[in-house]
């Protein structure tokens, strides 16, 4: 493999490097959270192995995608090889992306049930199908080179997360201290995750349609499209190539993998969060209550019988 583009003098292999590295310090922290925290899930604590599984999706498969970029309507990669195919990393890129809307769902069920908040909650189950839905656009957008579907694609997703926004501002009021902090520090990521949605993702996507219908370009079939992503990618070391895809993939390949790890971490302080409930909101709602007499060990028993 030609090695001449990855010097110094070629922007796109230091871009490619520091993604690489990235990618390499994510994994650590991934082991290190496992290691930590898989003591819990041994203890019974489902909920965190499920967390550690889909935040290991999407970790390593954001890795994959750096480690491997390539641009899927366009076609274009870094290396020669089967593996910089369209079809297995839109494939990878699929299964990622779900994991890690899930676990927002999973994170807001967690919280929506301890406050009460029905809102939360409701949102907690919408998000996941909203996301398979964009998921479907980005195939169908891949597939037919349509970047009109991208641009759709993109649009669901800052509509998912405007609702994830609004299930965190519901939160609010529910805590105190650190955990609000933390929510505080969420949504305000979620504001700028959707200002660069509105102002630069979804622009361009619908800027490089109009440019496709403009020049005649020839849209393809669902068919024809499957065997195209499935046996053509372009090896291309040009920046000019990459600028497009080089703002979005470093956002994702970092920030948005810190979120996974950091949504994993939170999802284990499960225990530590009502002791940050505000008193108005524990006084106002309180989980029902057993009879004195039955204790957890044998609510536990029963359902295991």
């Amino acid at each position: 493999m030609p090695l001449l583009w990855r010097t110094k003098s070629n922007p796109l292999a230091l871009w490619w490097a520091l993604l690489t590295l990235a990618s390499i310090a994510n994994i650590a922290v991934w082991f290190f959270l496992y290691r930590e925290l898989h003591s819990q899930a041994l203890g019974g604590s489902s909920g965190i192995e499920l967390m550690l599984l889909l935040c290991a999706a999407y970790v390593f498969g954001c890795a994959f995608r750096s480690v491997l970029p390539r641009a899927d309507v366009q076609r274009i990669c870094l290396f020669d090889h089967w593996l910089s195919s369209v079809f297995v990393g839109r494939s990878v890129a699929t299964v990622a992306e779900v994991c890690f809307v899930a676990q927002w769902a999973i994170i807001l069920g967690q919280l929506g049930r301890l406050t009460g908040a029905d809102t939360t909650l409701n949102i907690a189950w919408v998000i996941v199908p909203l996301i398979v839905i964009a998921e479907c656009c980005s195939w169908y957008a891949v597939l037919t080179t349509n970047y009109l579907y991208n641009a759709i694609e993109n649009s669901i997703w800052a509509v998912a997360f405007l609702i994830v926004g609004v299930a965190l501002c519901r939160l609010l009021p529910e805590f105190h201290g650190l955990v609000r902090w933390v929510l505080v520090a969420a949504i305000a990521g979620i504001v700028l995750y959707l200002a660069f949605l509105v102002t630069v993702d979804v622009p361009m996507y619908l800027a490089r349609w109009k440019d496709g219908l403009a020049d005649g370009s020839k849209l393809l079939g669902l068919l024809e499209g499957l065997r195209d992503v499935r046996t053509r990618w372009v090896v291309t070391h040009d920046i000019t190539h990459w600028k497009g895809e080089i703002a979005w993939m470093s956002l994702y390949f970092t920030g948005a993998v810190w979120a996974s790890l950091a949504l994993c971490a939170c999802y284990s302080l499960d225990d530590y969060l009502p002791r940050y409930r505000t008193e108005a909101a524990a006084v106002s709602w309180t989980a029902p209550s057993l009879p004195h007499a039955v204790s957890s060990d044998m609510l536990l028993g029963a359902f295991s019988r």
